[in-house]
């Protein structure tokens, strides 16, 4: 397990640390080198693995704690934010990690407020509050018993949006025609226009609406709600 601030040993080194905790875990002892140093590889802590704990900055303190919770290849792992504190070269190492730990088949519990880390590593979902299981299941599960169906994005012509959410709203299934402010698209000259109520079936009826009617049309693309769908869905019940 590892909780959300670790405590360490300011006193003690990086390799005297897991040295430490492979003896209390009951790592065999011809093991225990090789897994401390491939460890202190995977989390490039190599060139420190003398120096005190004492001394290094949270991010540093953070790997330590979770090759700590790996030394002895745990079947069940529970992680609180590992990624707090981490810069984002660090943060991938770790999402990879857990990758490689699920395609282990080790069983990983990520507890975290980042919603689109959840969605991108998880393949079930549990939704808390105060104490409360409010959902679980799959992302897309979850967003169908909401009745958070899929959507769809369209790309336009700067100038044509509002003609393009006036006849999409008027187009079934479509039921809200919403424009996204997308500054990197609007120094394009286009903009984003998100359909709710409408999916991957209802494309090519879109795309024929929109030609017939002579909007500019760069891109649709279909989306299945988002984690973030869900999470404040709940929160409306």
């Amino acid at each position: 397990m590892l909780t959300e601030t670790p405590a360490l040993d300011n006193r003690m080194t990086a390799r005297d640390t897991l040295r430490y905790f492979a003896e209390v875990y009951g790592v065999p002892a011809g093991e225990r080198t090789r897994r401390i140093d491939e460890l202190l590889g995977v989390f490039e802590l190599g060139k420190r693995a003398g120096s005190k704990v004492g001394g290094f900055s949270k991010g540093m303190r953070q790997r330590l704690a979770l090759a700590r919770t790996l030394i002895h290849d745990p079947d069940i792992i529970f992680l609180d934010e590992p990624t707090s504190g981490l810069d984002p070269v660090a943060i991938r190492e770790v999402h990879q990690m857990i990758e490689q730990l699920s395609h282990r088949g080790r069983t990983v519990f990520l507890c975290t407020h980042n919603l689109a880390e959840a969605e991108r590593l998880c393949d079930r979902v549990a939704v808390l509050a105060q104490g409360r299981v409010l959902a679980i299941g799959a992302t897309q599960e979850l967003g169908s018993q909401l009745n958070r169906g899929h959507r769809v994005s369209v790309e336009v012509n700067a100038d044509d949006v509002a003609r393009a959410v006036n006849l999409f709203t008027q187009t079934p299934p479509v039921s809200l025609a919403e424009p996204v402010l997308d500054r990197a698209a609007a120094r394009q000259g286009s903009a984003f226009i998100t359909l709710h109520g409408a999916g991957r079936a209802d494309v090519p009826q879109l795309i024929r609406a929109a030609v017939q009617q002579g909007l500019e049309l760069y891109r649709i693309q279909p989306e299945a709600p988002t984690l973030e769908d869900v999470y404040f869905a709940l929160q409306e019940l």
